[in-house]
């Protein structure tokens, strides 16, 4: 019987390509700041609150945990406000992002463009929002940057955020390929568990961030992804199909 060929890479975002979330914290502390909160997360905290997905649920988490008031408050209320936060944090970001506070992490781009030129299709599977997405891989890699992907998945597409698999499910198909011939990339905990819950060999590129995971399971756990070759990728692959 032959074994599966690998056919596409799916991408996370943030932490994955990029090490974006310091930028992201910047801009949430400008968004409370805006806001009329008195709110600052810190590294520490901010470390912590990466456990819950998605930019609105991590400030309505934080609202739960330090404002026992949040039931008191009108649900619709509450989600305009929360909204009007997140709103600005995505502005905030995206301007550091064109600022150039933000880069690719190493062996990135390198890894996309030979993947993109041996054929391999490329996807990204992530539950941050487009605008993130286009301001992040606009910068890094030009205007023509969406040519490279064939499926983009994200939190307008995605409701249920990681560690629940529902954006891979929809990139695999909308990828119309088995999970055995594509390899996922991850940086965190949540991410793998989504990735895996998918049946989705994943390569892990821990961060400042992620490294205190627990990243059981990964098919290979790097620093990053310099010097890593789609040769790699594909040895990494068929040896996942055996285990």
């Amino acid at each position: 019987m032959t074994s599966p060929r690998l056919r596409a890479l799916i991408f996370d975002v943030d932490g994955t390509l990029a090490n974006t979330e310091h930028a992201h914290r910047a801009a949430f502390n400008e968004a409370f700041a805006e806001a009329g909160l008195d709110w600052h997360w810190d590294v520490p905290l901010y470390t912590r609150l990466l456990e819950v997905s998605g930019g609105k649920e991590r400030i309505t988490h934080y609202w739960r945990e330090t404002r026992g008031d949040i039931r008191a408050i009108d649900a619709g209320a509450l989600a305009d406000t929360v909204q009007h936060i997140h709103d600005h944090k995505t502005a905030g970001y995206e301007r550091r992002v064109q600022e150039g506070s933000v880069q690719l992490r190493p062996g990135v781009l390198k890894l996309i463009e030979s993947a993109f030129n041996e054929g391999l299709h490329l996807a990204i599977a992530t539950t941050t929002s487009p605008v993130n997405i286009v301001a992040l891989l606009r910068s890094a890699i030009g205007p023509a940057w969406s040519s490279y992907f064939q499926v983009i998945e994200d939190a307008s597409t995605a409701p249920h955020k990681k560690p629940h698999p529902q954006v891979y499910l929809q990139t695999l198909q909308r990828l119309r390929l088995p999970p055995a011939e594509c390899l996922a990339f991850e940086d965190s905990a949540n991410g793998l568990k989504a990735a895996r819950a998918a049946r989705l060999a994943t390569v892990v590129t821990p961060n400042a961030f992620t490294a205190h995971h627990d990243f059981a399971g990964a098919l290979r756990i790097l620093p990053s992804l310099q010097g890593t070759t789609i040769a790699d990728l594909r040895s990494w692959h068929a040896a996942a199909q055996t285990q």
